[in-house]
């Protein structure tokens, strides 16, 4: 294969470049946004340096960002030699400029972005990128050398997320009807509505004066949407109340993500994710099932799926099971990484057995609130081995609105073992099979546990571990989506205190445990 020859007119460029310092005349191509490109990667070095695990150095990471040129022209190459930058096209140096002080990241996102510029100026490959396919190429580069949790979201993935994470703004009101009325038939917790004082069963006589007689749901319902700070009168009857008018303010609505009810006297909780308002909403749900009648005689808590979200959040959740005790500990090489969080709530199930289903698909903060309350003796955890998602990261946001997610901390369960790689081995595996599952409910009914090994090795083990170490742990009760028999096992655990019991973590290997 024949390359392209360089005009003669960038092999002088490439000449002068050489033996001059600086280049920075010849870096600016049209099309590519130099000063966005520097500001961007300047901040997030700037970022990263002081919180990775391991120290790496700014030098090392900008080179390692630079072959995201290569990725997208492969022949093109950067490398840092004698104190500079040097950009090679095939057979020749196309471009050099001095390298940064060592420290300087603002300075190295300036160079990087000289480089990138000059590479886009003669590579259709890169100009076909633009300069957010070459930022984010800076990034997914730089990010192949770090933890698979590390990443770059460009701008309008970085506000799609950030309105994921906060809400969507609304009134947090959802219509129903009861007869020929309308009325209220949800209210989201901490929505607009809720804060207001609108209630589930009000009856909605009006909206902005218009009456509700008549109209489609869906038409009303629609005559609630609005922009964030935009209001809305709405005319509501309470319950044995004379009718009365309330203005509201659309604003923010958080994203429902626990969901409880009721299922053969055992209270249900399913949370799907730990967004801003799970902590509240998991109290409120389960206050609201205990306050039931009947009281339920256990809990349930469904995390299968769970990938997890902000680690305050399941802090928050597992302080409304345990009065007191370690819920997570997490470890960095930033101070400010280091952080031991303990339950300072009270138990709002007052005791009551509770056991949490888990699978391959739960991670994060999931698995922290799975390995809090099973490491504290006050839940028992059945399903599989979870994803082992045992690392935090701190998030930043960049010049242009980009967002930077860094892992900088590890996450340590209360009795000392790792998160990450090992995930939650439950106390009752259903990953093994029915007949497995059956004899395991039974061994547990007459007080032994079949599992108890590999429930001793695993809360024994500690950071550091080999990789063929964690994987014949995890074997034991292998990662597994979707099989039977969760319910069933946890009812059978609930109905009989021996079996509940004997599950637990603490009369099994509480002491194997804590001489590790």
């Amino acid at each position: 294969m024949r390359h392209r020859r360089a005009p003669r007119s960038w092999r002088f460029v490439a000449l002068l470049c050489v033996v001059l310092p600086f280049c920075g005349a010849y870096a600016a191509a049209p099309g590519f946004g130099t000063a966005r490109a520097g500001a961007v990667w300047g901040a997030a070095l700037e970022f990263i340096a002081p919180r990775t695990l391991e120290p790496l150095g700014i030098p090392r990471m900008a080179v390692w960002g630079l072959s995201g040129i290569t990725a997208l022209d492969p022949d093109l190459t950067v490398q840092e030699q004698s104190g500079k930058l040097l950009l090679y096209g095939p057979n020749r140096i196309i471009f050099a400029t001095a390298a940064p002080q060592p420290t300087d990241a603002m300075a190295w996102g300036d160079a990087c972005a000289a480089v990138a510029a000059r590479a886009f100026a003669v590579s259709p490959a890169l100009e076909r990128a633009g300069t957010e396919g070459v930022i984010r190429s800076f990034f997914d580069e730089l990010f192949n050398h770090f933890d698979p949790y590390s990443r770059y979201e460009a701008p309008r993935e970085a506000a799609q997320d950030r309105a994921m994470r906060l809400g969507h703004a609304g009134l947090g009101i959802t219509l129903g009807r009861e007869g020929s009325a309308v009325v209220v038939a949800r209210v989201a917790p901490s929505s607009p509505a809720d804060e207001a004082g609108i209630a589930t069963g009000m009856v909605v006589l009006a909206i902005d004066g218009a009456a509700t007689a008549g109209r489609h749901l869906a038409a009303l319902q629609s005559r609630l949407r609005g922009p964030a700070g935009s209001s809305i009168a709405l005319t509501v009857r309470p319950a044995r109340s004379l009718p009365q008018t309330v203005r509201l303010t659309s604003g923010l609505v958080p994203t429902q993500t626990v969901f409880g009810s009721m299922n053969e006297n055992i209270a249900m909780l399913r949370v799907i994710g730990f967004d801003r308002d799970t902590g509240e909403q998991f109290a409120a749900a389960l206050g609201a099932l205990m306050a039931g009648n009947p009281a339920p005689k256990g809990i349930v808590i469904d995390l299968r799926g769970n990938r997890g979200g902000l680690l305050r959040q399941s802090a928050l959740s597992v302080d409304t099971l345990l009065g007191q005790g370690t819920i997570i500990r997490t470890v960095g090489r930033d101070p400010a990484a280091d952080r031991l969080w303990r339950a300072e709530g009270g138990d709002l199930a007052r005791g009551l057995p509770v056991v949490i289903l888990v699978d391959g698909a739960t991670a994060s903060a999931a698995e922290v609130f799975s390995a809090s309350l099973s490491d504290n003796d006050r839940a028992v955890v059945v399903g599989s081995a979870t994803l082992g998602k045992g690392l935090v990261q701190s998030v930043t946001s960049l010049p242009g609105g980009g967002e930077l997610f860094v892992t900088w901390s590890r996450m340590i369960a209360p009795r000392g073992w790792p998160l990450q790689g090992l995930g939650v081995f439950p106390e009752l595996c259903t990953s093994l099979g029915t007949n497995s599952l059956a004899a395991q409910i039974a061994s547990l009914k007459a007080g032994r546990d079949m599992l108890a090994k590999p429930l001793a090795e695993t809360r024994a083990a500690r950071a550091p571990m080999p990789l063929a170490e964690v994987l014949a742990l995890r074997d034991s009760c292998p990662a597994s989506v979707g099989s039977s028999g969760y319910f069933k096992a946890a009812k059978a655990l609930i109905d009989d205190p021996v079996a509940y019991r004997a599950a637990l973590i603490h009369p099994l290997i509480g002491a194997a445990a804590r001489g590790a």
